[in-house]
């Protein structure tokens, strides 16, 4: 075992004890990290020789390697990441990284459903079937409680507070937010308890779950993806959608309803409120709008 290997896997054990990531984010950093030990392998670099000019060869691959500017913004976080770790644990005693420019990345908008849209999506949902109810329910808690698809698949029943009227939700990181819960919410999740999950045969170690699949299990996120996929496709949607998108559709209507954005922050779980503000650009009209409406200049 070479100490590449040693390092990437101390890395994983701080990421996953000491800084409480979850699951999918460690496996995001683990596999930019892995990049690189690949690279320095293949030219028999050490962890202590790697130097900034070695890091900024490294990046020159990816970029002849085609990978997109958002791609190696990534990656270069994660490697300050672990850099960063490497310090901290007293194995280096710089960080050749610090110095690392990240690239220029274009804003991307991400893509939101109407109203119409998201209501023609659960029309679509066959009610006849066993996992009717159940798919109804969690698309109604994706949308009106803006939950990430983790997010989702881990609610629970202990978490769920009707008559506070809102859900406990744990987020990236293992941080907790409180989210308001609608009415409709409470009444698909109902209907889904009372006239299937309730005859099912639950797994032990599952009880809690709101959401099972067939076996009395937890879902995965694969399947909440292959839903929302099969649904789009079953009413002709042309636009690119996965269950993130209900997220987006949630924030976004929200900003078109006149929410405060701090509110809105607070609710999607976003430590900044740089990432909640790309919603105020989804909809330049609205912004036009709004303008128009209220400033002071074009009240006649």
């Amino acid at each position: 075992m070479n100490q590449w290997t040693i390092y990437n896997r101390d890395f994983v054990n701080y990421l996953k004890i000491e800084r409480g990531l979850a699951e999918n984010s460690i496996f995001a950093y683990q596999r930019d990290l892995e990049k690189l030990i690949d690279f320095c392998n293949a030219r028999s670099i050490v962890p202590k020789d790697a130097d900034l000019e070695v890091l900024k060869q490294f990046i020159a691959d990816l970029y002849d390697l085609g990978l997109s500017a958002r791609s190696q913004a990534r990656v270069i976080s994660g490697i300050k990441q672990f850099f960063d770790f490497l310090v901290l644990e007293g194995i280096r005693d710089e960080d050749p990284s610090s110095l690392l420019e990240l690239p220029k990345v274009g804003m991307k908008l991400p893509v939101f459903l109407s109203i119409e849209e998201i209501d023609k999506i659960l029309s679509a949902i066959d009610l006849s079937k066993p996992e009717g109810h159940r798919n109804k329910a969690m698309l109604e808690t994706l949308y009106s409680c803006g939950l990430r698809v983790s997010e989702l698949i881990n609610l629970k029943f202990s978490n769920i507070f009707y008559k506070q009227g809102f859900i406990r939700v744990i987020g990236k990181g293992n941080k907790e937010r409180l989210v308001p819960v609608s009415p409709s919410v409470e009444k698909e999740i109902e209907i889904y308890v009372s006239g299937t999950r309730n005859h099912m045969h639950i797994q032990k170690g599952h009880e809690d779950f709101v959401f099972l699949n067939r076996r009395g299990r937890q879902l995965t996120r694969v399947m909440i993806f292959t839903i929302v996929k099969n649904l789009a496709l079953s009413i002709g949607l042309k636009k690119k959608v996965s269950p993130h998108t209900f997220r987006h559709s949630f924030a976004t209507h929200l900003i078109e309803g006149g929410a405060n954005l701090r509110a809105i922050q607070e609710m999607l779980g976003h430590e900044s409120i740089t990432t909640t503000e790309i919603y105020t650009h989804l909809d330049q009209s609205f912004i036009r709008e709004a303008i128009i409406s209220f400033h002071p200049r074009n009240i006649k």
